[in-house]
């Protein structure tokens, strides 16, 4: 779904300064999956909302869905979509609250990544990823760069094409194989990888999650702290902003 209804935007535009302010306390999980409406509201659109909590704009909430964060009236009648600023802060709130999503579903599925463990590891990088992207393999050719730098890649899978694609097939294959490592590296060289039969991955899965993410390309780089680098950066590049952060 690239385009919502954005029907409140223009409402917001003429929403005096007093009307920012603290809203109710979080909506707790029964609330969103039983009583709130505007979780039947969204799932008339096909978006599953898995929290409510508020937003600093009086009757505006912010929705976290399997979409990535969104935004809602009290009702669920207007839904906006885009990108919320403080300005005077100059803080991106809504890459705020996705960090905190990203951290917590990136740990949820550590034990399913395909891992190239750097010798002398300092930074760990998750990168979602898929067999045919230009800039994946390109990374990927680089792996050893990064290796050098202390910076271990774990990868999940993001198959572009959606669940009923060959990319998809091509990862739950690379997934599936006995040797991981090799398959990743054969994939990405080109090489067919083989057919593995009665295969179970959560490559779909891991799909899902990248969407909630608010990822719709690859590579999409999360570091620990679920910040967002979306697209190829060299393992240079990479290493000085990591090392930034510390």
């Amino acid at each position: 779904m690239k385009k919502l209804l954005a029907t409140l935007a223009f409402s917001l535009t003429l929403t005096p300064l007093t009307s920012i302010a603290s809203a109710p306390s979080t909506i707790s999980s029964d609330e969103v999956s039983k009583t709130n409406p505007i979780v039947e509201k969204f799932s008339q659109l096909g978006l599953v909302v898995k929290d409510i909590k508020p937003s600093p704009i009086l009757g505006l909430k912010e929705l976290i869905t399997d979409k990535g964060v969104m935004y809602a009236s009290d009702s669920g009648q207007y839904l906006l979509q885009g990108t919320l600023i403080d300005i005077e802060n100059r803080e991106n709130l809504t890459e705020k609250a996705l960090n905190g999503v990203r951290k917590e579903g990136v740990a949820k599925y550590a034990d399913s990544m395909i891992v190239y463990k750097a010798p002398e590891e300092k930074h760990q990088i998750t990168v979602f990823t898929d067999i045919t992207c230009g800039y994946c393999r390109k990374l990927h050719r680089e792996l050893e760069d990064y290796l050098d730098a202390g910076i271990t890649v774990r990868y999940m899978a993001f198959p572009r094409g959606g669940v009923r694609s060959e990319g998809y097939t091509d990862l739950m294959n690379v997934w599936c194989a006995d040797d991981q490592l090799k398959a990743m590296t054969d994939a990405k060289s080109g090489t067919d990888v083989a057919d593995v039969q009665s295969c179970t991955a959560p490559v779909a899965e891991h799909y899902q999650l990248g969407q909630s993410f608010g990822i719709n390309g690859t590579p999409a780089i999360i570091f620990d702290d679920g910040t967002l680098i979306p697209g190829y950066q060299p393992a240079a590049a990479l290493k000085q902003r990591l090392e930034q952060m510390n």
